[in-house]
């Protein structure tokens, strides 16, 4: 990695997280700050240019919905460059990953990634979230600031799994989204995410689906 301060910033992060994260995570993580710094210039994944940034807002802020992950298979709907998928598959080796995403360009960045950084718990499907029939449904189901959260559940939820849990990555707290989610359907939980070196707020929306 070009800039060492990279590192830093991630461990920092990590620490005021309280994840425990080993070299080679740390080493995987980084490598996919790299990656996506480089594609970047040509192919326009992500706003954020500045690979410093690209460490808070975007490994820092996936990797702070870890406590919230009860299961062992994780679907990523609307992933875009792999998040916060990817970042998740690197620290949870353990976990099963399906990033999904109708883009083929983003897809093939993220394909780009998993085999670079040899990520074997990681599935890629290039799809829209309603059309996408997998053979079982995912213990969890997450999206980071796709959609509304009525237009997410309504497209996604026949993915879940009976007791499974639905997650929605979200900036401020969307009161009005809330407001129009379907009354009485389920109970939606949230938490404000603190995001080491990011001032922005963050969110994280949830629902556990009973069966």
């Amino acid at each position: 990695m070009s800039d060492p301060g990279l590192q830093d910033v991630l461990d920092q992060g990590a620490r005021e997280l309280r994840l425990a994260l080993d070299a080679e995570t740390r080493r995987k993580l980084l490598g996919y700050v790299e990656l996506l710094a480089k594609w970047n210039q040509a192919y326009n994944l992500t706003a954020v240019r500045d690979p410093r940034q690209m460490v808070v807002r975007h490994i820092l802020d996936s990797l702070a919905v870890v406590p919230f992950l009860p299961g062992e298979r994780l679907l990523d709907v609307g992933t875009g460059p792999g998040l916060p998928g990817l970042p998740l598959a690197m620290a949870r080796p353990r976990l099963r990953v399906t990033l999904l995403d109708a883009n083929a360009k983003k897809i093939r960045f993220v394909r780009q990634a998993v085999a670079e950084l040899a990520l074997d718990n990681v599935q890629v499907v290039q799809s829209r979230m309603q059309e996408y029939q997998p053979g079982r449904a995912f213990d969890m189901v997450i999206s980071r600031a796709v959609a509304s959260l009525d237009e997410l559940y309504r497209q996604s939820h026949h993915l879940l799994s009976a007791g499974g849990r639905m997650l929605f990555m979200k900036g401020t707290l969307p009161e009005a989204e809330m407001k129009a989610f379907p009354a009485g359907a389920v109970q939606l939980q949230y938490r404000q995410l603190l995001i080491p070196g990011l001032e922005a707020q963050r969110h994280l929306l949830w629902l556990d689906n009973k069966g």
